[in-house]
C-alpha cells in the first residue's frame, strides 16, 4: 500500500516541474494599443481625428470630460504580476477636429522577422520543368 501511495505522488510530481502543489496557469496578458515610434513619426500637426485613428487605431480611452485628448494605454502582465517596463501611456492632443501634439511614450519598433533558412523559396511557374 506505501509502495502505491509513494508511486501515485511521484507520477504526480511529474506534472508540474517547479512545485507539484501549484496547480493554477499564469497567463501573460497584453492589454491596449501597441503603438510603435514609427506609427508616431507619421503623425502631422493638423490631421484630423479619422486620419489619427487610421494610424495609430483606436484610442483604448475617450474621456467624456476632455473630448480633446485620446489615450493610448499599454501593459503586459507575466505570471499575474505587470511588467513596469512595458506600462506606457500615449496621450494625443486635438483643437477641435486637428491634431495639436501627442505626449509620452511609444513602444519600439519590433524586431524584424528572420527568413528561415530551411524554407522552400517560391519559384515562379514559368521555370518550373515540366516532364
Amino acid at each position: 500500500m506505501r509502495a502505491l501511495i509513494f508511486a501515485a505522488v511521484i507520477a504526480v510530481s511529474g506534472c508540474s516541474s517547479l512545485n507539484p502543489l501549484d496547480w493554477t496557469h499564469k497567463v501573460e496578458v497584453q492589454q491596449g494599443n501597441y503603438v510603435t515610434a514609427d506609427a508616431v513619426a507619421k503623425l502631422k500637426p493638423g490631421m484630423t481625428r479619422a486620419q489619427v485613428r487610421f494610424v495609430l487605431g483606436t484610442p483604448l480611452l475617450t474621456d467624456a470630460f476632455h473630448a480633446n485628448r485620446w489615450d493610448y494605454k499599454y501593459s503586459e502582465a507575466k505570471g499575474g504580476k505587470v511588467d513596469p517596463k512595458s506600462d506606457k501611456l500615449l496621450t494625443v492632443y486635438f483643437k477641435g477636429d486637428a491634431l495639436d501634439r501627442v505626449e509620452g511614450q511609444s513602444q519600439p519598433a519590433p524586431p524584424p522577422k528572420q527568413l528561415d533558412a530551411s524554407a522552400p523559396l517560391a519559384v515562379p511557374a514559368e521555370q518550373v520543368k515540366k516532364p
